[in-house]
């Protein structure tokens, strides 16, 4: 399941509304493997005071819907949560949750480490910082 909000949420909620909307996983799994981001009061040496986080709508959530149908294909997963911010930010918000369920761990960290870097380095999404020294575009890291 993917999504994209322009509104703050609780990653843990989002986590545990998305497994109690599945209740036929009773047994299914023995490992979660969860990430999430928050945004940081710096980056590239400067402080941060806000970000503003820009996607391309439709693009956006079918790069991360193959995303997701890629990590389930290469591991033994059950449907994968992605959560993703956008909009205006402030330090400390979460931007984004990653939750995958598997039968075993190494499964679950596994695919849930492919969708964040995947999601980090090639999903579309632009970021605008406001810092000390003025707005600036971030290129990925």
């Amino acid at each position: 399941m993917v999504r994209l909000l322009a509104h703050p949420f609780d990653p843990w909620a989002e986590i545990e509304s998305h497994a109690q909307r599945n209740p036929q996983w009773a047994g299914k799994f023995g490992a979660a493997a969860v990430f999430v981001g928050s945004l940081r009061d710096f980056n590239q040496g400067h402080a941060v005071s806000e970000m503003s986080l820009e996607h391309y709508p439709g693009m956006t959530e079918k790069h991360l819907d193959k995303v997701s149908r890629e990590a389930a294909e290469r591991w033994e997963i059950l449907e994968p949560l992605v959560i993703h911010r956008y909009g205006q930010l402030k330090p400390a918000d979460p931007i984004v949750v990653v939750a995958v369920w598997s039968a075993h761990r190494d499964a679950a960290f596994c695919a849930c480490r492919y969708i964040i870097d995947e999601l980090k380095t090639r999903a579309p999404f632009w970021k605008h910082e406001e810092t000390e020294a003025g707005h600036r575009w971030v290129t990925p890291e």
